[in-house]
């Protein structure tokens, strides 16, 4: 799958800590180890901001109050940094976004197409929020996307069982990350096909 990517998104300290679970970080453990095992590239995005969040309009509704919300604590590097349980090795990118999506303010688009990229496997956190606004920008830049709902999580699970069932199968073939895996280059499922 020389023209896949797997995208891991905003799998970052701060992000688990509110919207992981240990299922959800399990699943998207075995994704990667399993992207890796097939060749599959991974790529990282992360959400992170210059001191003193110059990136960010007050008009935005939702980031608009973390200069206000971080006034006074200090700098946590941390808590942006890719969480041990799906954490880079060697190479792999890790993208740097200012808002939503992972193709908002990040190289995401240019490393894809140098790679040839044009299928994107999508992992995240949250559900109605990074994996929401990157499938619906990466669907209108005509990448072949599947999502890989037992790797994303939201705050609402009604929400997350809403967009995986109803609306991303608009855009995106939906599945688990042991299906995904079955279909994979090396596995007896996609050696059987």
């Amino acid at each position: 799958m020389p023209d896949t990517a797997l995208l891991v998104l905003d799998f970052q300290n701060n992000v688990v800590a509110r919207y992981g679970t240990p299922e959800v970080l399990e699943a998207a453990g075995r994704a990667v180890g399993a992207a890796r095992a097939a060749g599959v590239p991974v790529i990282f995005a992360r959400v992170a901001f210059r001191p003193g969040f110059p990136e960010v309009a007050t008009t935005n509704l939702m980031l608009g109050g973390m200069p206000q919300r971080a006034a006074g604590r200090p700098a946590d590097p941390e808590g942006v940094e890719i969480h041990a349980a799906v954490a880079p090795v060697g190479d792999e990118p890790v993208l740097t976004k200012v808002r939503v999506s992972a193709f908002a303010g990040s190289a995401l688009d240019a490393v894809l197409r140098a790679s040839g990229v044009r299928r994107l496997v999508l992992a995240g956190l949250a559900t109605s929020g990074v994996v929401l606004s990157t499938l619906r920008q990466a669907a209108d830049l005509d990448f072949e996307l599947t999502v890989l709902a037992d790797a994303c999580a939201d705050i609402d699970p009604e929400v997350h069982r809403v967009l995986t069932e109803k609306v991303f199968p608009q855009q995106a073939t939906v599945m688990d990350v042991d299906r995904w895996i079955g279909l994979l280059p090396g596995t007896l499922a996609a050696q059987s096909n």
